[in-house]
């Protein structure tokens, strides 16, 4: 089997196990990613205001405790050789 045709096929269950259980770290991202955005449309309305930087910091802080809560967790997975 093609690696192009496994890719057409979607992603297994295995896949999607991991991706439910990396989700809230990709959800912080995203609301970092969110915050970014608005400090560099803030440029554009006279600048980032003080709630601005705050809700970066937030976010910031929101990915690295999520980011370490996901690395306590013990694996379960086999590794490979």
């Amino acid at each position: 089997m093609s690696k192009l045709h496994r890719i057409a096929d979607g992603p297994t269950a295995a896949d999607l196990d991991a991706i439910e259980a990396e989700w809230p770290l990709i959800a912080a991202e995203l609301d970092l990613l969110d915050a970014d955005i608005n400090l560099i449309n803030a440029a554009d309305h006279g600048g980032p205001t003080a709630l601005d930087w705050r809700r970066k910091r937030r976010a910031e802080a929101k990915v690295t405790r999520v980011a370490a809560e996901l690395a306590a967790r013990p694996t379960t997975r086999k590794r490979v050789a």
